[in-house]
């Protein structure tokens, strides 16, 4: 599997993020360009080759400092200085083009007033060197300015749009989080109303047969009796409520489904038709529904996901998984599977050859 096809939808933006700020890279290209316009002005040579060698210099190390601060690393103090001796050396010919591309990757380690300042204080440098030469010249104190704020002011709002993308990532990942344990804290809270009353009717009756006990031993063994059958009858009723509950709650489960994978970024189409399927198929259906989103979120890059259940028939798609797969867990989809025989269906879950992963369980309507 390719490296772009495990990525995250926040890996792609990182780099698509990354990559546009090396743009301002080409910025300090063009002194490659002036320092030929100089050779063929005068220039000795030596100098022209060492003014390009650390121009180079500068151009290699010049990316790193912003994939230091996209990834919320120190302030790279020595790359920082060591890019900053080739901008000074530069700018004795002058080569302004270097000075906005440093300041570029600076920008995100120091205070917003003080890359102003440097920025302030750059401009203002360059040109009173020119000025002391040849007089002011009123082009380069334009085109450095306008290369400054677009460098500076470029890199500081990449890295914010980064933070937005990564917490707004981050902020779906929660919600997904946050809906399946407020299903499970539903599901677990009905089940706790049910066998409260019941547990509190059977330690009562219990009670009494131990107060019965020391009176006569046959009124205490039909007191136990009945705690018997107590206890039998609040059983039936726990599996008959659970079965119910998760039957009714097919319809639920698939719009929670939904809902977590659209909370995770996951487009996702859901057709069932479920009026018709028993109350053992539902429960089924729903088991599988919910491992099949759990492995979408879990082990899978998906950007859609399609769910469809036509006469005891689920099909669940993502487009999150290419190439062989491994082997099911044993309590995942390989469990699951074991149950869905014993119902007298199949399961299966592989990749097909149009590159998506199929989960397909068909179960006795």
């Amino acid at each position: 599997m390719s490296r772009l096809s495990r990525a995250t939808k926040l890996d792609k933006v990182r780099w698509l993020i990354v990559y546009s700020t090396d743009f301002i890279q080409v910025y300090s290209l063009v002194g490659y360009y002036d320092l030929y316009v100089r050779r063929q002005l005068g220039l000795p040579w030596p100098l022209a080759v060492g003014g390009a060698a650390l121009l180079l210099v500068f151009n290699v190390l010049a990316t790193r400092p912003f994939r230091v601060a996209i990834r919320g690393g120190r302030r790279p103090t020595a790359i920082l200085a060591v890019t900053g001796v080739p901008v000074l050396l530069l700018s004795v010919f002058p080569i302004m083009w270097v000075v906005p591309v440093w300041l570029g990757t600076l920008a995100p380690f120091v205070r917003r007033r003080t890359v102003i300042v440097l920025s302030v204080g750059s401009i203002v440098a360059v040109n009173l060197y020119v000025g002391l030469f040849g007089g002011l010249v009123l082009q380069l104190l334009l085109v450095q300015t306008v290369l400054t704020v677009i460098t500076v002011g470029g890199v500081r709002a990449n890295l914010w749009l980064w933070r937005v993308a990564k917490e707004a990532y981050e902020g779906q990942e929660a919600r997904a989080r946050l809906a399946v344990s407020e299903e499970r804290l539903r599901f677990a809270r009905d089940l706790n109303d049910l066998l409260g009353q019941s547990l509190t009717d059977i330690s009562a009756r219990t009670a009494g047969a131990e107060a019965t006990l020391r009176t006569g031993a046959e009124a205490a063994a039909e007191e136990m009796f009945e705690v018997r059958d107590l206890a039998r009858r609040s059983l039936r009723e726990v599996r008959t409520v659970v079965q119910s509950y998760r039957a009714i709650d097919l319809d639920e489960v698939l719009a929670s489904v939904r809902a977590v994978l659209e909370a995770a970024d996951v487009r996702c189409t859901v057709r069932a038709e479920t009026g018709s399927l028993t109350p053992e198929t539902r429960t089924l259906l729903a088991t599988v529904v919910r491992e099949g989103a759990t492995n979408v979120l879990k082990h899978s890059k998906a950007e859609r996901c399609t769910i469809t259940i036509e006469d005891g028939v689920l099909e669940m798609s993502n487009d999150g998984v290419s190439g062989p797969v491994g082997e099911h867990a044993p309590n995942g989809l390989a469990g699951l599977a074991q149950r869905v025989r014993a119902a007298g269906g199949t399961l299966e879950g592989e990749p097909t050859r149009e590159g998506r992963y199929l989960l397909r369980a068909a179960v006795p309507a």
